[in-house]
């Protein structure tokens, strides 16, 4: 009797590792035991850059309403200072946006803060 070897999964299991690692360079895409290497890599990567990113918005958030503030008169510690004690409530995610595309109201709230 034949020596079975469930070659059915072995190979959907080959399927799936050279569809993650499709695109890589070299070797690095086509041959198992280097792919396999590879896509663990990437998923490594993946998963930490998925934290990093979330850093990375919130440093950009910031450098905006920073840049905002200054062509109001202000730095952005000040402001943010500010608008605790003025009691304004509003996150830096909404903060950056108007900055970004509402200057004339990130202007209005920056004089309602220095009131």
């Amino acid at each position: 009797m034949p020596r079975a070897k469930n070659l059915v999964a072995a190979k959907a299991r080959k399927k799936k590792l050279f569809k993650a690692s499709s695109g890589f360079w070299g070797m690095r895409g086509n041959v198992l035991t280097v792919a396999k290497h590879h896509v663990d890599k990437a998923r490594q990567f993946a998963f930490r850059d998925r934290r990093v990113k979330k850093r990375e918005i919130r440093s950009l958030w910031i450098v905006r309403i920073n840049a905002a503030a200054r062509e109001n008169g202000t730095t952005y510690s000040r402001l943010i200072g500010a608008f605790a004690k003025s009691g304004i409530e509003i996150n830096r995610k909404v903060l950056a946006d108007i900055a970004y595309h509402h200057p004339e109201v990130f202007t209005a709230l920056v004089k309602q803060s220095s009131k």
